[in-house]
């Protein structure tokens, strides 16, 4: 290709009406921007707001939580069972259930 003659481009006979039409299309192109610019910064602001909002029910959710007494805490804890034969049969029958479930539950696996 070699050098750009301006001389050659100048003499370039330029279509009427062009410069309006191109004008024209820029604005268009700017009206279509800012129409899109609109919506997403309103999506932006809201979803600022909503962080805002949920950060302030989770701190708020904590601090209740961490200044409710726990009521579990206030029960001392006492023996269900007195006799400790009785306590290791309940405790044997349990494991037992836990463990035939649990081996049932393997079968599948296999």
């Amino acid at each position: 290709m070699g050098k750009l003659n301006w001389k050659e481009l100048e003499q370039i006979p330029v279509p009427q009406g062009v410069e309006e039409r191109l004008s024209a299309k820029i604005d268009e192109w700017e009206r279509a921007e800012q129409k899109k610019a609109k919506p997403r910064s309103a999506v932006r602001q809201a979803a600022r707001y909503l962080s805002v909002a949920a950060s302030l029910v989770l701190l708020v959710g904590i601090g209740w939580y961490a200044l409710q007494e726990d009521e579990s805490e206030n029960v001392a804890l006492r023996d269900t069972y007195q006799n400790p034969q009785e306590a290791y049969a309940e405790a044997e029958k349990a494991l037992s259930l836990l463990a035939s479930n649990l081996n049932k539950g393997m079968a599948h696996l296999r």
